[in-house]
């Protein structure tokens, strides 16, 4: 049986706030060692991989604190510009 509801997914504030952090401190990190963070970010949020992210400063682990969704849902309402 084939379930077509649409499902709910919601990230609550406190954890929106965190999620700001982790990826602007592994953007940093991305940056100061050369990268460019946003292709790297992109590499390891379409694939799951995270040799996109550098060790450097912790960020491969700090990213990893986050569900790939999670960082995905936080950029979308930052782009259309929702702070719920």
């Amino acid at each position: 049986m084939v379930n077509d509801e649409t499902m709910n997914f919601k990230v609550e504030k406190d954890r929106s706030d965190k999620i700001q952090v982790v990826l602007k401190e592994v953007y940093n990190a991305l940056q100061e060692k050369g990268y460019n963070p946003v292709n790297q970010i992109v590499g390891y949020i379409l694939s799951g991989d995270p040799t996109y992210i550098t060790s450097y400063n912790n960020a491969r682990n700090t990213i990893r604190t986050v569900e790939r969704d999670e960082l995905l849902e936080e950029m979308v309402k930052k782009y259309i510009g929702i702070d719920k």
